[in-house]
């Protein structure tokens, strides 16, 4: 009997998590960061090891909008993470983006991250686009292969503190 009850929950979950996603997410075309912020550059792009901190990060800020796997939520109408049309985002205009929000969207501002932990988060973000390279079937799996490598050399951290960035 309980296997039956657990099968069924397994079979609810998985419906859930499938319906829940956001394919038809349309980016609002007003939503644009400036030139300025367009241009800037992740200081921490030379440190990809560093995107498992911005998972934790993505996790605890953003996985409740957009879903542990990025594909938003179709409920709320959240960003797919993983579209092309997100991942073609300048580093720069994701970082101004998770800085400054969108209210008319209900996405918040958060500026109150430090600069750096959002930075870790864009990092994290790109490790999203090789789900959407890998097509339907990779979205099914988390988003952790792109630093699972770098993550096993080093421990899994946020940078609470200041580093030097050459």
């Amino acid at each position: 009997m309980s296997k039956i009850r657990a099968g069924s929950v397994l079979a609810a979950f998985l419906a859930a998590s499938c319906f829940a996603q956001n394919p038809n997410y349309q980016p609002d075309p007003e939503w644009r960061a400036p030139t300025q912020a367009q241009a800037r550059e992740n200081p921490l792009a030379a440190r990809p090891e560093l995107a498992a901190g911005g998972r934790k990060l993505f996790v605890r800020n953003c996985a409740e909008c957009h879903g542990r796997d990025g594909a938003g939520l179709e409920k709320i109408h959240s960003a797919d993470l993983q579209l092309p049309v997100v991942q073609q985002e300048s580093d720069g205009a994701l970082f101004w983006k998770i800085t400054n929000g969108n209210a008319k969207r209900g996405m918040p501002s958060f500026s109150k991250i430090p600069e750096l932990q959002r930075w870790q988060i864009v990092l994290y973000l790109r490790t999203l686009k090789n789900q959407a390279e890998s097509g339907p079937a990779a979205k099914s799996q988390p988003p952790t292969a792109a630093f699972q490598s770098a993550a096993a050399l080093t421990s899994c951290f946020l940078i609470s503190t200041p580093i030097r960035i050459p």
